[in-house]
């Protein structure tokens, strides 16, 4: 499999917390199988999910387009932190929002069901708006 620069570093990234906490026995007995947080996946977890979000020749068109918005939101939220919850909150919920939005329009284009389109064109609104409250609230508010 053939990863980009930006994937590659996202896996690197994720890489160093599971190393990390894989080396640890811990206080207590350990979680459910699955229930592991993020930064605790083991190396193969960590390259299944990423292998799930690249596009495969027998993919549906909107399965690909599910993926490509994925992949977008995942490289446009690894961006630092900088120790200021209230921008790291707003800096990373932007990404997440408009994931939401990408795939939110993969379903306006693909979807049948009625109720899907409808509660795709509602986060559309939703995500826009809350988007552009937490850029103001960043202008007004994050260090420059």
């Amino acid at each position: 499999m053939k990863l980009s620069i930006p994937t590659t570093l996202i896996l690197l990234a994720l890489a160093g917390p599971a190393f990390a906490q894989s080396s640890h026995q811990g206080h207590g007995a350990a979680p459910p199988a699955g229930a592991a947080p993020m930064g605790m996946m083991n190396m193969d977890s960590m390259q299944s999910m990423m292998k799930t979000m690249m596009p495969a020749a027998g993919d549906a068109a909107s399965t690909k387009d599910f993926k490509a918005a994925d992949m977008k939101m995942m490289h446009a939220m690894a961006v630092p932190y900088t120790g200021n919850a209230d921008v790291d909150f707003r800096t990373k919920m932007i990404p997440h929002h408009q994931g939401a939005i990408d795939m939110a329009k993969v379903a306006l284009a693909h979807a049948k069901n009625e109720t899907t389109k409808t509660l795709a064109a509602q986060i559309i609104k939703d995500q826009e708006r809350e988007i552009a409250e937490m850029r103001e609230w960043l202008r007004k508010n994050a260090p420059k």
